[in-house]
């Protein structure tokens, strides 16, 4: 092997091996898993924002906001849409808002 062609090789030893101590020390987690640090479960999230908007949940997502992680539930009341936010350590309800067009999440604002 010629000179430069060790030194690359060691080069993406030295990257993989960094990659992989990153991944192992939570720097790579998976979106979904961040769910278990919510201190109150979906289905609870799900039952406050049906009764703040009077209605039935059609689509729950656990998200990180402004606010910190977030419950976005969207509920489904007489002919109309709310998404609404439910805090994710206490249960509350943080925002509602009527949904006037049906968006999915590649076009909903910025939280």
């Amino acid at each position: 092997m010629n000179r430069y062609s060790k030194f690359s090789i060691l080069a993406i030893a030295i990257v993989t091996a960094g990659s992989v101590t990153y991944a192992a020390q939570g720097g790579m987690e998976n979106d979904a898993m961040a769910i278990t640090k919510a201190k109150i479960p979906l289905a609870q999230a799900v039952t406050t924002a049906e009764q703040h908007a009077n209605g039935k949940a059609s689509r729950a997502e656990y998200e990180n906001s402004k606010q910190g992680w977030v419950y976005d539930v969207e509920v489904v009341s007489g002919a109309k849409v709310f998404d609404v936010k439910v805090d994710a350590d206490k249960g509350t309800v943080i925002s509602s808002a009527e949904d006037k067009a049906d968006r999915d999440d590649n076009h909903d604002k910025q939280d």
